[in-house]
């Protein structure tokens, strides 16, 4: 399986900078929190092994204490949620993606908030 070693070096980083304060970041612990085997991670954070399912990705943004979208997109990978969101309006929603494609994040963080969101 085709690693990504961009996103395990990543994730390993993140992981041991924890693990310098706190034990339950080792490999093992890590690995059984986020529903994954220590031979996995291990082998997905030198890149060996291409990242997991995008559930997994956000089990780990979670247990990191990190954005779940940056971590999904780093992975190449996108939250089904946002599909299921799509096609509850399929055409208005694609098209406002295509309308805002090339904002930059100041001006999409202006319409977030102007749309009465965080």
């Amino acid at each position: 399986m085709p690693g990504n070693p961009k996103f395990g070096k990543l994730i390993r980083r993140l992981r041991e900078d924890r693990k310098k304060t706190d034990s339950k970041y080792s490999l093992r612990q890590f690995a059984e929190a986020v529903g994954l085997s220590a031979t996995f991670v291990s082998k997905m954070e030198t890149g060996e092994y291409a990242p997991p399912s995008p559930e997994k990705i956000k089990n780990m943004a979670e247990v990191l204490g990190t954005d779940p979208d940056e971590l999904l997109a780093l992975a190449g990978k996108i939250d089904p949620e946002l599909g299921e969101i799509i096609l509850e309006k399929p055409k208005s929603l694609p098209n406002l993606l295509r309308a805002v494609r090339g904002m930059s994040e100041e001006e999409l963080l202006n319409l977030i908030k102007a749309a009465g969101k965080k």
